[in-house]
């Protein structure tokens, strides 16, 4: 067992499900050291670990450019990838069971990962952002095909005050018949963010309903900010 998969081992997966469940995120602290973050967007411009560049501004995404790796990813990647995917698949059953959906996941990435490839969703997800001043992401659901898993992860690559200034993580929750709820965060270097892709069940008067979420970044005053995103379906393209 490497570092990164004893850091991830060892974390109260109880209590991370738990707050998921509560609130749709969750902020997991110091699961990357410095030199793991370092190392990440120090590759950054490598021209052989990714299959494809995409501006944003090209497609009205933002202001911003992201990276998708390739296959084979990055062993720190598919260790993050196969050792939280276990724990969030038991919560996402649950979530289908409120939901009263027929979805099931399977208990291993690499079953899930199966599926997707079945499907014709072959290409991986796994992806590194990276913002400028002025840099913004716009609200959005990362889908990619009919399978996909409710919940993906972001892991940021530095530091808020010392490496850049604003660009917050943003959620948003559309509570049904009513306005939309804004969630502004401002994770650590290290950290790792737990959020859902689309939709999770909220428990009302009359059983679970259905609460549509999406996540963007706001502008950036100063700086660079890298993050590494992690999706764990993959893509038809």
């Amino acid at each position: 067992m490497n570092k990164i998969t004893e850091r991830l081992h060892v974390k109260n997966w109880g209590e991370i499900t738990g707050n998921l469940d509560q609130e749709g995120y969750v902020v997991v602290s110091d699961v990357l050291t410095k030199q793991e973050c370092d190392d990440l967007t120090a590759n950054y411009d490598a021209s052989d670990i990714y299959r494809k560049t995409v501006l944003m501004e090209r497609y009205r995404f933002g202001k911003g450019e992201y990276k998708y790796y390739q296959y084979p990813l990055p062993q720190l990647v598919t260790d993050v990838r196969e050792t939280v995917y276990p724990h969030l698949a038991k919560a996402a059953n649950k979530w289908m069971e409120e939901l009263k959906m027929d979805t099931v996941f399977p208990d291993t990435h690499a079953e899930l990962k199966a599926k997707c490839h079945e499907a014709g969703q072959t290409k991986p997800t796994a992806l590194i952002l990276k913002y400028g001043e002025g840099g913004f992401n716009t609200l959005h659901q990362d889908l990619y095909g009919d399978i996909y898993f409710p919940m993906q992860v972001v892991l940021f690559l530095n530091e808020p005050g010392r490496d850049y200034t604003g660009g917050e993580f943003v959620l948003t929750e559309q509570i049904p018949r009513a306005q939309s709820k804004a969630i502004v965060l401002q994770p650590k270097q290290g950290d790792m963010l737990i959020f859902t892709t689309n939709f999770r069940p909220v428990k009302g008067s009359k059983g679970y309903y259905r609460v549509n979420m999406k996540h963007g970044v706001s502008p950036l005053h100063s700086g660079q900010r890298h993050t590494l995103g992690i999706i764990f379906h993959d893509a038809l393209s």
